[in-house]
């Protein structure tokens, strides 16, 4: 027996981070995450697989496009006409989507109800599958206690949208613990909710399978799927299945030996090509470059981030144009320990240091952040169009304060630093 295990499809949700820029891949950002549930599709046919699990997300949120309901069910078509069922449970995502409600699926796919715990059974199989889809977008109680005891002498498949104790990043939605799932005695549970690639395996095997097509930077590496083969009521395999068609990567140059802001997009260069020597088949990259290390280069580099992306942006383009493609540069180098620091008189120099604390810690604190954020969109807001269009930064931060906001802002305190430190005299002047 054979079986797909995947979640967190979000289809047709944006890929953040690229679309600001006049030379991001349009057409592949756009159909990313349809292209990459289309492979999945495409591979569940190819193994023959006697049935697939999709433990929620479907959609992402409001979707007002039912263009995106209809891709699913053309997909969802393509399983039917070779027999294989389908047993969706919805997550939060997908409750708060229109298409859950008004699209009627093909009749292969059985929908987990989202009044109480349901079970599939699949006579010829004996596998019992068992879950609840969630009604409510917030739904934060647990919803394990619900499930059904397994049916002895069956292979029971658990199937849960979830966060599970101590995924952090993630909404506390239907949260429970390891211990509770392998205390309910199923066989496999097939999870969703987190993002990431995660099993532990034994007695009971408990498995995300992640989402099918990182969106940002925050989800880089490879993204698929789980294949999970058993006998005789036994696990004997779980294989990832690499479904993706954009892959994120963020790429650290260490700067040390630099000089020159040239110098360091060549280091650049020579990491990118490395990269690109160590990702198998011709799978396109969206690259997050940091630059690090003590360098004379730094202050140079500081303040000149559009100058200094253009020419990792030649380096790339020199290496493969099809492949690679810079989706930010970021500057976390610093000048090199030498007098020029030591020159500011002790006051000026503690309260550079205090500058610089106030700024890390500043993106911890949600309040702050939220009061920053809404007032540099309401700033945003009372730009004109032409201005946001000839200023990519300008457009990211307006589409995407939460994540591009706390870079730029100990960037930013990091540009400061290093023109005072430049000038230190006028800076004790002023403390005068």
């Amino acid at each position: 027996m054979k079986f797909i295990h995947t979640a967190d499809i979000h289809l047709d949700s944006p890929l953040r981070g690229l679309a600001a820029y006049p030379d991001a891949p349009a057409d592949r950002l756009r159909t990313a995450t349809r292209d990459a549930f289309y492979n999945l599709v495409s591979r569940s046919i190819e193994e023959a697989v006697d049935f697939v699990v999709i433990a929620g997300d479907v959609y992402d949120g409001d979707w007002k496009d039912f263009n995106t309901g209809l891709f699913f069910v053309r997909q969802m078509g393509r399983l039917r006409q070779v027999g294989i069922p389908v047993y969706l449970l919805y997550g939060n995502h997908d409750a708060e989507s229109e298409m859950t409600k008004g699209l009627e699926l093909p009749d292969n796919v059985h929908t987990f109800s989202s009044r109480k715990a349901e079970t599939f059974r699949i006579d010829a199989l004996k596998v019992a599958l068992h879950g609840r889809s969630f009604k409510a977008a917030a739904t934060t109680e647990n919803l394990l206690p619900s499930y059904p005891e397994p049916i002895p002498g069956w292979f029971n498949v658990g199937v849960l949208h979830t966060a599970l104790d101590g995924n952090s990043e993630h909404a506390k939605y239907a949260p429970c613990s390891v211990g509770e799932l392998q205390a309910k005695g199923y066989r496999y549970w097939a999870l969703g909710h987190v993002h990431e690639h995660w099993i532990q395996q034994g007695e009971t095997t408990i498995a995300y399978s992640g989402n099918l097509q990182g969106r940002h930077i925050r989800e880089c590496g490879p993204r698929g799927a789980l294949l999970v083969t058993a006998e005789a009521g036994e696990i004997t395999d779980v294989e990832r299945l690499e479904v993706d068609v954009l892959r994120w990567h963020a790429l650290e140059v260490d700067i040390s030996g630099a000089e020159t802001l040239r110098a360091a997009a060549r280091l650049a260069g020579q990491d990118i090509e490395r990269l690109l020597d160590s990702v198998a088949g011709n799978l396109p990259m969206a690259v997050r470059v940091t630059f690090t290390g003590q360098s004379s280069a730094h202050r140079e580099l500081l303040g000149q981030e559009s100058q200094l992306r253009q020419e990792v942006i030649a380096q790339a383009v020199a290496l493969d144009l099809d492949r690679i493609w810079i989706e930010k540069i970021r500057i976390a180098s610093q000048a090199p320990n030498n007098a020029s620091s030591s020159m500011l008189d002790a006051e000026s120099a503690d309260a550079l240091m205090e500058l610089e604390t106030l700024a890390k810690t500043a993106v911890s604190d949600s309040d702050f952040m939220n009061s920053l954020q809404q007032d540099i969109q309401n700033l945003l807001e009372k730009l004109p169009h032409e201005v946001l269009q000839a200023m990519p930064e300008l457009k990211e931060l307006r589409q995407d304060p939460a994540s591009y906001l706390p870079g730029q802002l100990e960037q930013t305190v990091a540009v400061l630093m290093a023109k005072l430190q430049e000038n230190p005299v006028s800076v004790a002047g002023r403390g005068s």
